[in-house]
């Protein structure tokens, strides 16, 4: 067994991960980088791109669907999920090639082995034992394992595997309302299969603002799917092959039955087998503990992205690690530290959700005073034209300032939109700056304008 040294060991090779490894390289460390592959990473293999990829078909099948409201010849629409998936594959596996060339071009040392903390000091993968001076934990996450009675036994998929399932399922039970149990739940939906999603909260996509998310329910109601809120799942049954939701509902018992079970009620750390005793990194609630330095409580071991817990989402990932990574390479300067300021959020339905900043929420709930306006896109004359009027968009404010404190896009190209309000809240704008700035018309994004127009009003 060979004892190696380097400046900084990265565990972990996808998003937040590479981030770390090239921003420590960049600053002239010596790194390694320890993954048990396959290399790329959840975004790429089993996360974002494969999921927008099948996305992309069901989104065309709907425009298709709805030819004849547009004038159009009906179109009948058949989907291939075989055909669906190998495109995914197809795109996947260019991804994949193009991070391992990124990690393999002579910067880092790679290992294709678990990693295990034998000390804090030092991690053993493989063969060899590698001894550093900082450890930074990239290694993701996992579905969560939710303990319901007969679940277990009558089986189920996660989204792991279900992103590459070929074979349709004439009926689906998507167990959960977050963004992932949505999305495939609209999927499967417009390909033909029957979905029904069961959520326990009193409404889907339930960490942010029930208004943003009853424009979707309306749209899956429409598009066939039968969506309960507000439930308690009792157990699971199956008979002749179909699988039994047993559940609670507006005070009466009911059930729901399908071909297939797509659990989707979460994802968890994935800190199995690292050793973190061994390490003495604190573990809280099953995520890696750190601060704003993404420091552990050991001050040379740092976790970014999922595995801490603080926000699923890979552009934040990115960004933990090059935090990580700059603070371990760079001791003698002020620290950088993450800033949820302009935390982001999109969920790629139809319509899409799209949050920056503080929600009505997050106000009410630090007793913050706000002020709020929003605007629907049934009265906006783009969206009109385009026949997407589901949802709208809605502005916080500082009610002294203007500053623009949160911005929230139920609608049409609400993932692009976001990025205007992203853009003004980076340089701490106001609702004056947005009512102000020119905005081309008939364009979705002069929307925007209203809200802001509303609130600059109550200023004045």
């Amino acid at each position: 067994m060979a004892t190696v040294q380097c400046d900084i060991a990265i565990i972990g090779g996808g998003s937040a991960g590479y981030a770390a490894a090239r921003t420590a390289h960049a600053a002239g460390a010596n790194v390694a980088v320890i993954d048990q592959g396959p290399w790329g990473g959840l975004c790429i293999l089993r996360g974002c791109m494969p999921s927008k990829a099948i996305l992309r078909s069901a989104e065309i099948a709907s425009h298709l669907d709805r030819a004849a409201e547009f004038g159009l010849a009906p179109v009948e629409v058949r989907a291939d999920l075989t055909a669906i998936v190998e495109r995914k594959a197809r795109l996947v596996a260019d991804f994949a090639a193009y991070r391992r060339e990124q990690l393999s071009d002579g910067r880092f040392a790679l290992y294709e082995a678990r990693a295990r903390f034998l000390s804090p000091q030092k991690i053993q993968a493989g063969d060899d034992v590698i001894e550093a001076g900082h450890f930074i934990i990239a290694t993701g996450s996992t579905p969560h394992h939710v303990p319901i009675p007969g679940l277990d036994q009558v089986g189920y998929l996660t989204s792991d595997e279900i992103l590459d399932m070929c074979q349709q399922p004439a009926s689906l039970l998507v167990l959960g309302g977050g963004p992932i149990a949505v999305e495939l739940a609209q999927f499967f939906q417009r390909i033909g299969t029957q979905v029904t999603l069961i959520q326990r909260s009193d409404h889907i996509l339930s960490a942010g603002d029930e208004d943003l998310a009853r424009p979707v329910e309306a749209r899956f109601r429409e598009e066939g799917m039968e969506v309960y809120t507000g439930t308690q799942l009792r157990q699971f049954t199956e008979e002749n092959g179909r699988k039994t939701a047993h559940f609670s509902h507006g005070g009466a018992e009911k059930t729901a039955s399908a071909d297939l079970v797509l659990q989707a009620l979460g994802r968890r750390p994935l800190i199995d087998g690292l050793g973190l005793d061994q390490a003495g990194v604190e573990v809280a609630g099953g995520r890696i503990v750190v601060d704003a330095a993404m420091r552990t409580s050991q001050p040379h071991i740092y976790a970014v992205g999922d595995v801490n817990g603080e926000h699923e989402v890979v552009h934040i990932a990115i960004e933990q690690g090059e935090i990580a990574a700059y603070n371990a390479t760079h001791p003698d300067r002020p620290e950088h530290r993450f800033d949820d300021r302009l935390n982001a959020l999109v969920v790629f339905t139809d319509p899409q959700v799209a949050s920056v900043g503080l929600s009505e929420r997050d106000c009410c709930a630090a007793d913050r005073p706000y002020l709020v306006a929003s605007y629907p896109f049934d009265d906006h004359g783009k969206s009109l034209t385009m026949g997407e009027t589901y949802g709208h968009v809605k502005i916080l404010c500082d009610p002294r300032s203007g500053e623009v404190l949160g911005g929230h896009i139920v609608g049409p190209e609400a993932g692009e939109l976001i990025h205007e309000l992203i853009a003004v809240m980076y340089f701490r704008g106001t609702v004056q700056d947005l009512a102000r700035m020119p905005h081309y018309h008939p364009t979705l994004a002069e929307i925007i304008t209203y809200p802001a127009e509303e609130l600059a009003e109550q200023l004045e």
